[in-house]
């Protein structure tokens, strides 16, 4: 037990640089996704929209208070040979039978936690527990939209292995604060009901997997076209001068990349207001005008205080490494 605890614990800090599409990006992708519900779920999703935008990254902050979250985030694909991984059984008590549970938790577990949370907020439908619903609404839009970056299924998750150090945030999180509000097409259809949601999360997984050597090689080879003084630059963000990449190299990269940013942006809040729609769905359609507005209690708003506090804290403490 204690050698696991230690595990989670090295995890959570191998992968601290790993911020999943970035705060904007996240709030941005459960925000849209509320707009792809029927009627009979819009009358509580549309309410409670900045709950859910908010708390879209509560499983980031998560991770400064709780070991074992890291690894709910990525799956180090690669790991497991080549595409399509054809090594590493789908069902999880076959994987576990086959590679041992702590091997898998060391690489990641992001496609099975969905699953998790699927059965968790299945169940919210089906005991009409509002604060349950939106609370597992909001997280679950988190881990699918995880799924969907290729970098989260690759062990070369930041660049490390190749010289690249910073680009999981390039392409997650600097891409779409500078281009989504302006140019990205959120008009996206409806959501679906899905048959086979473990079928359709990893298939989500091998798209991402499959993607995640051309996210590396463009950038390495945009670049060699790039001066130091021209890929990164010192910008006004949120009233703080900052050093990042420059929007010249941002725009670039997201041409090169063909709108793969979008694309994969598209494709998750599709996702994740299908697998709201189909929870609900298995859960019997419960009507949701007639639940009662119950606020969060003491223990859950302690909860996220805790969060709150563990990781403002964290995010100061990097700041001023930062300015050492």
């Amino acid at each position: 037990m204690l050698t696991k605890l230690l595990l989670t614990v090295l995890l959570a800090l191998t992968h601290n640089s790993l911020f999943c599409w970035g705060f904007f990006a996240h709030r941005k992708i459960n925000q849209v996704a509320v707009f792809l519900l029927p009627p009979g779920m819009m009358v509580l999703y549309k309410p409670y929209l900045d709950f859910l935008e908010e708390h879209a990254v509560d499983p980031d902050k998560r991770r400064y208070v709780v070991p074992a979250e890291a690894p709910r985030h990525y799956i180090d694909m690669d790991h497991y040979g080549k595409y399509p991984y054809s090594a590493l059984p789908h069902s999880w008590h076959e994987a576990v039978e086959k590679f041992g549970e702590d091997s898998l938790v060391a690489h990641g577990i992001v496609p099975w936690w969905i699953n998790i949370m699927m059965e968790r907020l299945t169940k919210a439908f089906r005991d009409r527990d509002q604060t349950r619903i939106l609370k597992f609404s909001a997280e679950i839009g988190h881990y699918i939209a995880d799924a969907h970056v290729p970098l989260h299924t690759s062990s070369n998750h930041n660049g490390q292995l190749s010289g690249q150090l910073g680009i999981h945030a390039f392409w997650e999180s600097r891409i779409p604060e500078l281009l989504a509000d302006q140019s990205y097409d959120f008009f996206i259809g409806k959501a679906q009901y899905i048959d086979h949601p473990s079928v359709f999360i990893w298939d989500r997984v091998l798209e991402s997997a499959a993607a995640s050597d051309t996210v590396l090689k463009i950038e390495k080879q945009l670049s060699l076209k790039f001066r130091p003084d021209q890929k990164f630059a010192f910008e006004n963000r949120n009233g703080a001068v900052l050093r990042q990449y420059s929007s010249a190299y941002t725009l670039a990269y997201s041409k090169r990349l063909k709108g793969m940013v979008e694309r994969r942006m598209r494709q998750a809040i599709f996702a994740i207001a299908s697998f709201w729609f189909t929870a609900w769905t298995n859960a019997g359609q419960p009507d949701l005008s007639a639940l009662q507005n119950r606020n969060f209690n003491e223990l859950e708003l302690k909860e996220f205080e805790r969060m709150n506090t563990a990781w403002a804290k964290a995010n100061s403490s990097a700041k001023d490494a930062e300015g050492h």
